[in-house]
């Protein structure tokens, strides 16, 4: 799945996956624990970034690989594949203490978060908001030199486990990014209970006149827009790559499944309708990641992601969740129970349909993109 993807060191990927593969077989009893009851396994998640895993981008001074968008994208699709904890939100945090953050900002944050010793989180999402940005309720605004906090959160993965979240509120200026500690006086998380990717739980988040100082502002005031969209695309290919591993999962389980089932004198793989299922669920996980491969060459060229990135999650997202419907084609009643992974995989994919930029959404995006260029975006 990673033809073309050119990555800073070479056998990045088998090294990778194979080390991935080995540490979430060690602890599959404990990822499945923690899955059910929707616990976030803090031990394992420090293991990884003890390895790099959580820190694709940040150097290795700071516990990070050093690596770019090939080596990040190897990483969440390979964590799907064997189900380990996402590094995504701290991924995203560190890309953005990278290009954004102060000197002293990223002395603070940066290697403990990519090490997996503190907590990250992006408080983004409002209840009854959606997806626009500029309707956002949450407002900071100026007390001498420091701000005042104030608004609710939603959907805020590893809120109530994190020592540290970014805060997106409405200034004078526009919209403001703030580095917020949890422990500051309030700040309150509710953890909440999401259907899917249950070993990073979801949390409400509440910040009622919560002062901060003014070397909390991320980035410059009214500027959180660029803030926002300068990671967004990188971690929409982090979202594909996770849907990718997903649905690598599940057609392989299904696969390894139906190669010992027998339906009379017959195997369930011997007849031609299952063999079409695997052949196009197959080639649509291919394609999906032959675009994701093609969209982070486009990002490491510094040219315009955002369509690449957008047309890489609609595939992905487009492929996983017919792998994972159809591979009940391959297991029949044995993927009707909590023992296999074949349920929890539908609920993980449903989360990233529509987290990171639903497929409404991005199909919105492309649509407006083809029809507005001369040459459709060169179908012309």
């Amino acid at each position: 799945m990673y033809e073309g993807l050119i990555t800073s060191v070479d056998g990045f990927p088998d090294r990778v996956a194979s080390a991935i593969a080995s540490l979430a077989g060690e602890a599959r009893e404990e990822l499945r624990r923690c899955e059910r009851a929707g616990t976030f396994p803090r031990g394992l998640y420090r293991e990884m970034g003890r390895r790099g895993w959580l820190a694709p981008f940040a150097p290795a001074d700071a516990g990070g690989l050093g690596g770019g968008i090939a080596e990040y994208c190897v990483i969440a699709e390979e964590v799907a594949r064997h189900s380990l904890v996402s590094p995504q939100i701290s991924t995203q945090g560190q890309r953005w203490l990278m290009d954004w953050g102060t000197p002293e900002q990223q002395e603070k944050y940066l290697g403990p978060i990519a090490r997996g010793e503190m907590i990250f989180s992006e408080s983004i999402s409002e209840p009854g908001v959606g997806s626009s940005l500029k309707q956002m309720r949450a407002t900071a605004r100026r007390d001498g030199s420091d701000w005042i906090l104030n608004g609710r959160k939603t959907h805020v993965n590893l809120g109530h486990q994190s020592d540290v979240t970014m805060v997106f509120a409405m200034t004078g200026e526009g919209l403001s990014a703030f580095l917020v500690d949890m422990a500051l006086p309030g700040v309150k998380s509710e953890q909440t209970d999401p259907i899917g990717l249950r070993l990073i739980p979801t949390a409400d988040m509440w910040f009622d006149d919560v002062r901060l100082p003014a070397t909390s502002v991320f980035g410059e005031p009214g500027r959180g827009m660029d803030t926002f969209l300068s990671t967004f695309n990188v971690s929409r290919l982090g979202n594909a790559s996770e849907l990718i591993g997903f649905g690598r999962r599940a057609l392989a389980h299904a696969i390894d499944y139906a190669k010992t089932r027998q339906v009379g004198e017959h195997l369930v793989t011997d007849f031609q309708g299952i063999q079409w299922v695997v052949a196009d669920r197959w080639a649509d996980l291919l394609a999906a990641a032959g675009v994701r491969n093609q969209a982070a060459s486009v990002l490491d060229r510094g040219l315009d992601p955002a369509l690449s990135t957008s047309v890489a999650k609609k595939l992905a997202i487009d492929a996983a969740e017919r792998a994972v419907n159809e591979s009940f084609a391959l297991v029949g009643g044995h993927g009707l129970y909590t023992s296999a992974d074949f349920g929890q995989l539908l609920h993980d994919v449903k989360v990233l349909r529509i987290a990171g930029g639903s497929v409404e959404v991005l199909r919105n995006y492309i649509a407006r993109r083809v029809l507005r260029s001369a040459t459709y975006e060169g179908l012309a």
